[in-house]
């Protein structure tokens, strides 16, 4: 089916996000282009409140951890019952993210790995995690989107959602413009310029006007390559080891 998505029809795409302040989605995933195929239906999205699989009056759904430290941590029978829950109602049984520092890092090959799926579930954390046990229990990967700490994981899930979304058949007008911009080629995007053509005493570059496809074509390649090798070396080197691979 996943092959298959904006071929013929298929159920729309899907996210169920796990959180203890649903009131933060779909946040800015509700404007601009993510929210208009929302509202399309080209995805969906869906949230759950985790204190609503609380077990006591006050809805706690966090403890102190074992062996002391500062912070609490979230109970592994609120959060797997909430897991469990969503699990059940589930027409695919597909991938489980807990967004978490200590994650794989967030990048485009594994947006396009999402958006292959025919949904996700995204766990948002808070205070100083989850127990580690319903992480291993109920196999749960977890996702970074960089080297630094959040709040909580709903931010973070808002941004693996819209680098997801994009990609989806229809949310973009355009599609040859996901083939050109930063990661789809290895490569970080050559630079961008618009009218005024000469704006402040600064020109747009001459071959960006010259109407020569082919110079063009060369001439971003190039500021790709050199702006990946000056700014992201581990990029660079993955790229040049990409096309040694190749031939």
């Amino acid at each position: 089916m996943t092959e298959e998505r904006g071929k013929s029809w298929s159920p729309p795409w899907s996210a169920t996000v796990l959180t203890l302040f649903p009131e933060m989605f779909p946040g800015p995933l509700g404007q601009s282009l993510a929210g208009k195929a929302l509202k399309n239906g080209i995805w969906r999205l869906e949230t759950v409140d985790i204190r609503d699989f609380a077990r006591d009056k006050h809805r706690s759904v966090d403890d102190a951890p074992f062996g002391g430290g500062p912070g609490m941590v979230m109970r592994p029978d609120v959060l797997a019952d909430a897991v469990d829950h969503v699990a059940a109602a589930s027409r695919d049984g597909g991938r489980v993210i807990y967004l978490s520092p200590r994650g794989r890092r967030l990048d485009q090959a594994m947006a396009r790995e999402l958006v292959a799926q025919d949904g996700i579930v995204l766990i948002c954390g808070r205070f100083e995690g989850v127990d580690q046990r319903v992480l291993e229990e109920r196999g749960i990967e977890e996702v970074s989107v960089g080297d630094f700490v959040l709040s909580g994981g709903e931010t973070a899930a808002l941004v693996l959602l819209d680098a997801v979304v994009r990609l989806l058949p229809g949310v973009i007008g355009d599609g040859a413009a996901l083939e050109e911009e930063s990661f789809a080629q290895g490569l970080l995007e050559y630079p961008q310029y618009t009218r005024p053509q000469n704006w402040e005493g600064h020109e747009v570059p001459e071959v960006l006007t010259s109407g020569h496809h082919g110079n063009i074509r060369a001439w971003r390649r190039a500021q790709a390559e050199e702006l990946t090798r000056e700014r992201r070396p581990d990029l660079w080197e993955r790229y040049l080891r990409s096309a040694k691979s190749r031939g």
